[in-house]
């Protein structure tokens, strides 16, 4: 992948545009790799890039050429601190997929994406087993009603106790987490067991794993369950199994377990035919929190057809691209010169470029349809969380913010020399604008620009940005929190 804001650039202004292939919105899946900083998630998008022909070469962390290495913080610090979107093509299907920081202090952006997808792929990290991270977002996940994957990465490492880890995180979660595929060869490959019961493994059987997550899934409906017991396993067709499993994961009766190993590859392809097979679509999964002008929750339909209705989840301020908006489209249909208003806005702006999102690079598409992820260039009155609609009908509408921490740690800023105050203005503003958790205040007394975060390092990263982007040095000292 290019990693130079110039060779970026260049791309970005050839005007290149995708190839339509007429993908549908069932055939879409929207993924987000979330988990405890260290788990893997990184390398495990770039392994998922490679196997679906996304990528010809898996990048490297220490390198600094993962897709997911957009920003030079992250390269680094060797860990990602923004979202970052990107996509493949597997089995017919359309993978958009979201790698996530696992810090705690760039929580906010990973929120954030959690309001783009149907499903949450908790990483767990096989030898450090279930950390804070792993609970906060599976906690997270839940309340949004998102269906919810756990992934135990790092499988080949030695000192790994999978079958450990599988009952903890059953302990932890509850008995629906059942294994989907389980580790063979000592974790040199994985094996299904959802649609294969034959076959022997690490630990416990594939025909115990195969019985066991098959009398979860058809307990959901009374249908299905009256003829498989009446009948057997041979009476049930893909499509009941599929829609059974879907309305587990929307309901939360199943949390399935799969294994992968972002290093050897193992389990890769394994995952990719889990998501394209039997993970939500965009019409299958639990409905958005919006909410109507008048308070009550409003129905969203997954129909091109039907009225534009898209939420900005992420800002990106690019040197060369401009202000960029990346939206998740749930209702209607985005086309290339499109006019769309912005919130309860009276003047529409119109689609001049819509884009289609890989790491940091663009390419132009000509339509976004429900359930893509796409993003347009240099609209100024755009914002996180804003909602993009067609029609007026549509002006009050909002969707529920995820709910996030609170950005308690103070800092007081001067610029290093005087007389940049009003740069520093600027570069303060574009951050807010990106990053949901840190805000920026005016105190009179003292008289002092005050930066609030959610820790010494989140402060430290935003700072470095402000210096690095906009060429503007800040000293800095304590706040006495009696005046703050």
């Amino acid at each position: 992948m290019p990693h130079t804001s110039e060779h970026i650039r260049t791309e970005n202004i050839t005007g290149k545009t995708a190839d339509a292939k007429g993908t549908r919105t069932e055939q879409i899946r929207n993924i987000a790799l979330a988990g405890h900083a260290g788990a893997g998630k990184t390398l495990l998008l770039e392994a998922l890039l490679l196997a679906g022909g996304a990528i010809q070469t898996a990048g490297s962390i220490d390198r600094g050429n993962t897709v997911s290495d957009t920003d030079s913080q992250e390269k680094a610090r060797a860990h990602s601190i923004d979202s970052c979107v990107a996509h493949l093509d597997h089995g017919g299907c359309h993978l958009n997929l979201i790698d996530t920081a696992g810090h705690a202090e760039f929580f906010g952006a990973t929120l954030s994406a959690l309001a783009a997808v149907e499903t949450v792929a908790v990483v767990v990290n096989a030898i450090n087993g279930i950390e804070h991270g792993t609970r906060e977002l599976m906690k997270h996940a839940r309340e949004r009603g998102l269906a919810r994957l756990l992934v135990i990465n790092k499988i080949d490492f030695d000192g790994a106790d999978l079958r450990a880890l599988v009952e903890a995180l059953r302990e932890e979660f509850g008995s629906e987490c059942l294994p989907v595929n389980l580790p063979a060869g000592h974790g040199k490959r994985v094996l299904d067991c959802f649609f294969h019961s034959e076959g022997s493994s690490d630990f416990s059987s594939l025909a115990e794993a195969h019985q066991r997550i098959l009398d979860q899934v058809v307990e959901i409906n009374e249908a299905t369950m009256g003829q498989y017991l009446e009948s057997g396993e041979a009476a049930l067709t893909p499509r009941q199994l599929h829609d059974a499993f879907e309305q587990c994961l929307r309901e939360g009766h199943l949390v399935p377990i799969c294994f992968v190993s972002a290093r050897t590859g193992a389990g890769i392809h394994e995952l990719l035919e889990l998501a394209a097979r039997l993970l939500p679509n965009p019409a299958e999964g639990n409905p958005p929190p919006f909410v109507g002008g008048d308070g009550e929750p409003l129905v969203i339909d997954a129909n091109p057809s039907s009225h534009v209705i898209a939420d900005v989840f992420k800002i990106v301020n690019d040197p060369f691209m401009g202000k960029l908006g990346i939206f998740r489209v749930w209702q209607g249909t985005i086309r290339r010169d499109s006019q769309l208003l912005i919130d309860d806005g009276r003047k529409p702006f119109k689609v001049n470029h819509l884009f289609r999102v890989q790491g940091k690079t663009y390419t132009e598409i000509d339509v976004a349809m429900p359930g893509d992820i796409a993003a347009v260039a240099k609209v100024e009155d755009i914002h996180f969380d804003a909602v993009l609609h067609d029609s007026h009908d549509e002006d009050r509408i909002t969707l529920a913010p995820p709910t996030f921490p609170s950005p308690t740690y103070c800092l007081a800023l001067e610029t290093k020399p005087k007389g940049q105050e009003q740069k520093l203005a600027v570069a303060l503003a574009r951050l807010i604008e990106e990053e949901p958790c840190f805000s920026v205040e005016h105190h009179k007394a003292p008289n002092a620009t005050v930066v609030r975060g959610l820790s010494e390092l989140h402060l430290r990263v935003m700072l470095e940005r402000v210096r690095e982007r906009y060429g503007v040095e800040v000293t800095t000292h304590p706040l006495d929190m009696s005046t703050a």
